[in-house]
């Protein structure tokens, strides 16, 4: 996605640290092979997950998706960025 490619070079330019789509494992209850995994946007100073959308309007499934994440990748705090409406919207996340 451009949009990741772009904020990726503005976060090396601010001097952040960061990872970009990491593979993270899901488990479920027991079972000690994992039943599949999530890819997250970006980890940023391995605190904040950013996870970025390029659609009309945000609905309460990606709210879901990024809660997801920030469950999986053990994080509590996230961004939802959406280069998709008339204006750059965003949405701060806290578990």
């Amino acid at each position: 996605m451009i949009y990741q490619r772009a904020l990726a070079y503005e976060m090396r330019k601010a001097g952040l640290e960061f990872a970009r789509e990491i593979e993270q494992d899901i488990f479920y209850k027991e079972l000690e092979e994992p039943i599949g995994t999530r890819r997250a946007d970006f980890v940023v100073e391995g605190k904040v997950l950013v996870e970025l959308k390029a659609i009309l309007q945000l609905e309460d499934m990606h709210w879901a998706q990024a809660l997801n994440y920030l469950k999986a990748y053990k994080l509590d705090v996230g961004l939802l960025i959406n280069f998709g409406s008339k204006s750059l919207t965003f949405k701060r996340l806290v578990l």
